[in-house]
């Protein structure tokens, strides 16, 4: 494809002159000519042209003011420009490549210069073309990297999160919703969009310290003894290790090349990790100071974990376990008010209180099928605050 350039100027006799000057090159390049500044910007919004040559003085608007025009529209700022002029001043060169213009050259134009500045400007506007599509390229493919890497950090989570599922009697898509709970109150509290993805993303972690639980302990259908208790209430701080604590250094070996990669506390550095590692902490923690594993109250409790646990015992609530039937969503919703200011950040209730409708409408949509119903005799899952989730 040839190179198009426009020449732009209010004399119809020069722009005659420099079609005949520049005839043997039509080859390589393609011409356009405009006798105004409005012709030439109703030219350049339907033709990419690769270089401009442009007179200074017209009558109306000028060559500084198509200059001004050009520099102000991305699509046009990076045209090489070349300007003309018939009054040579020793500070118009400065002026108008201060303007934007790639060169200045006098009138009557000499064909050699003209031509050695239109191959030197058109050739770098190659290689600028060049770069910015490899830019564009490299860009693309930095963004389908970094979505795979989404969807595959997701992927993961969710099936970490499977993990502890399977060894619980929570099931199905307990996590799914529990993940959805959250963010719709992140969202109604106000929180911020990076928060409240990150929380969809982190609260399905919540349980995944149950993995160090013995069976006999997390399995059990009975009431749990003091001391079982103790252990059942271990998984937060579990949890919280299995997300953020330090790994050793990895010493690989191959061949004959000795490879040191170091790890150590590169959780650390993880937001998403971080805010996992809180959650599941503290998701047992009561507003009140009466939770686990700490006795925190209050603000000290870590909002995502706040926010977790009303979502996380609304969706125990209304699920069925071994010990009770499911609870319809009215009787979730009177459980969970009975314990605004106690076990539940009023500001987090309130959010839940504004959306418990999407609450029952996510249930529903995710719901499990029917498992372990009707089993032992617990109506109330505040008297058993270690099998609430």
């Amino acid at each position: 494809m040839s190179n198009r350039i426009l020449f732009v100027d209010d004399d119809p006799n020069f722009l005659k002159g420099i079609e005949r000057t520049l005839r043997k090159l039509r080859t390589e390049w393609t011409y356009y000519f405009a006798h105004s500044v409005d012709a030439a910007l109703d030219q350049i919004g339907k033709v990419a042209f690769d270089a401009i040559v442009s007179d200074v003085s017209m009558p109306e608007k000028d060559g500084f003011m198509l200059l001004s025009i050009l520099q102000s529209t991305p699509k046009t700022k990076n045209i090489p420009v070349i300007m003309l002029t018939g009054n040579y001043e020793h500070s118009l060169k400065r002026k108008v490549l201060e303007k934007g213009a790639t060169d200045l050259l006098n009138k009557p134009i000499i064909r050699e210069d003209l031509f050695a500045r239109l191959h030197s400007v058109i050739r770098l506007k190659s290689y600028q073309d060049s770069l910015k599509q490899q830019k564009e390229l490299l860009s693309q493919k930095v963004r389908e990297r970094t979505s795979e890497l989404e969807e595959s950090r997701l992927d993961i989570i969710l099936r970490l999160s499977k993990a502890a599922e399977y060894r619980d009697t929570e099931t199905g898509n307990h996590i799914l919703r529990v993940g959805c709970y959250c963010r719709i109150l992140a969202e109604e509290i106000g929180m911020t969009p990076e928060f409240t993805e990150m929380i969809f993303l982190a609260s399905p972690l919540h349980d995944i310290g149950k993995i160090g639980i013995p069976d006999n302990i997390l399995l059990k259908q009975g009431k749990l003894t003091t001391s079982e208790r103790q252990i059942m209430q271990q998984h937060c701080t579990i949890g919280a290790n299995i997300l953020l604590q330090k790994v050793k250094t990895l010493k690989l070996k191959q061949s004959k090349h000795d490879y040191k990669t170091s790890i150590d506390q590169i959780s650390n550095s993880n937001p998403l990790l971080r805010m996992a590692s809180a959650i599941a902490l503290t998701h047992h923690e009561m507003w009140d100071g009466g939770g686990y594993p700490d006795g925190l109250s209050g603000l000290d409790i870590p909002q995502a974990a706040r926010i977790v646990a009303l979502a996380d015992v609304y969706d125990a609530l209304r699920s069925a376990r071994p010990y009770k039937e499911p609870y319809s969503h009215d009787k979730a919703l009177a459980i969970i008010s009975e314990q605004k200011g106690k076990h539940f950040d009023p500001v987090v209730f309130t959010a839940f209180e504004k959306q418990a409708d999407e609450f029952s409408i996510i249930h529903e949509q995710y719901i499990d099928n029917d498992y372990g119903k009707g089993v032992g005799e617990k109506t109330n899952v505040f008297e058993e605050k270690n099998i609430i989730c």
